[in-house]
């Protein structure tokens, strides 16, 4: 039995900044290690998990990729946390380095704390924490829904001291980071690019390494083995929420819609894009089956910016339904009107 901790990578992100496509590319690029992966999803559909599977690779098998659904890891260290991480280390062969998807509205230093629970610490440990952040996303400032209404909210009431929820998420990604990674960079072109590295610079709260990225593509020898040990670092990696016991997640809400088969998938797309835009929403994704089509759409939206691609055929016997996660800012999220905006 070896007696060297198996090293942990946290990948944590604004929303939509590209995590998945990240590992599916370590997961094919990974310099001979054997990986497992944790996912996080934040919701009920487990849209991401089910992606990176389908790009199961012999140093990353299936079986090696495990979901938790059921709300934040760090929340449910006990029940959920703790006993992946055992189960995959009781493998064999035993993964040579963890990958741990977070949900995008999650805040890693809690789950960093999780390393210390007394039945894993001396088995694991966080080689890094890597950040990926939506270059045109943060140029444009895009942390609340609406930047504007809480600015003149906040000027015309000094008590209102604090950032919205979403601006908050980000800036403890950023803090908790050793190594950012700026993704879309052909969406927010040189301009955008650098004032997303000036955003990040001014949020870190020490010099960090900013690396540009597309479609996930980095090397290996970049984000893994950094030996970062974090888990022991943490009073480097300042949060918001230091000194609180714990942390909420009630800023977010979902809605998961469900419904048959989609006539024309492209005025789909045009129908989330305008909800996103007029219901301030922040993310949606999930899958669509459209008539006639043997493929089933995998839908993706960060805001009103939305991506649809067929991603594999139905399965014989599967059920050709419609699912749709929508994510929100708790008080932003109204049920009905979702629904009538999607007109599903």
């Amino acid at each position: 039995m070896s007696l060297e901790k198996t090293p942990v990578t946290v990948i944590t992100g604004f929303l939509g900044s590209g995590k998945t496509t990240l590992i599916s590319h370590l997961m094919k690029n990974a310099g001979g290690r054997r990986l497992a992966v944790v996912v996080n999803e934040f919701g009920t559909l487990g849209v991401d998990g089910e992606i990176l599977k389908s790009c199961a690779i012999p140093d990353c098998p299936a079986e090696n990729i495990v979901e938790l659904a059921n709300g934040c890891i760090c929340c449910t260290v006990a029940d959920d946390f703790v006993p992946t991480v055992e189960a995959l280390l009781a493998m064999e062969p035993r993964p040579d380095h963890i990958l741990i998807e977070t949900s995008g509205l999650a805040l890693p230093k809690p789950l960093l704390k999780a390393f210390d629970w007394p039945d894993i610490r001396s088995r694991i440990t966080v080689d890094g924490v890597i950040a990926l952040a939506d270059a045109e996303a943060v140029a444009a400032g895009r942390f609340a829904p609406d930047v504007a209404a809480v600015d003149a909210q906040r000027a015309a009431d000094e008590s209102i001291d604090h950032e919205t929820p979403l601006s908050e998420v980000f800036e403890d990604q950023i803090s908790c980071a050793d190594v950012v990674l700026l993704t879309k960079g052909d969406l927010a072109g040189a301009e955008g690019l650098a004032k997303a590295r000036a955003v990040i610079a001014a949020e870190a709260p020490r010099p960090l390494p900013v690396v540009e990225v597309t479609e996930g593509v980095v090397d290996a020898r970049v984000i893994l083995g950094l030996g970062a040990a974090a888990e022991d670092d943490l009073a480097a990696r300042p949060s918001h929420h230091d000194g609180h016991d714990d942390h909420e997640h009630d800023d977010f809400d979902t809605v998961v819609v469900t419904t048959g088969e989609v006539d024309d998938l492209a005025s789909l797309a045009t129908r989330i894009e305008a909800m996103a835009r007029d219901l301030d929403i922040l993310r949606v994704k999930g899958y669509v089956a459209v008539t006639g089509k043997p493929m089933r759409a995998l839908v993706q939206a960060v805001g009103a910016r939305v991506r649809h691609q067929f991603d594999r055929p139905w399965k014989p016997g599967e059920a050709r339904v419609t699912q749709l996660v929508v994510i929100a800012e708790h008080d932003r999220v109204d049920e009905a009107a979702i629904r009538g905006a999607l007109g599903l």
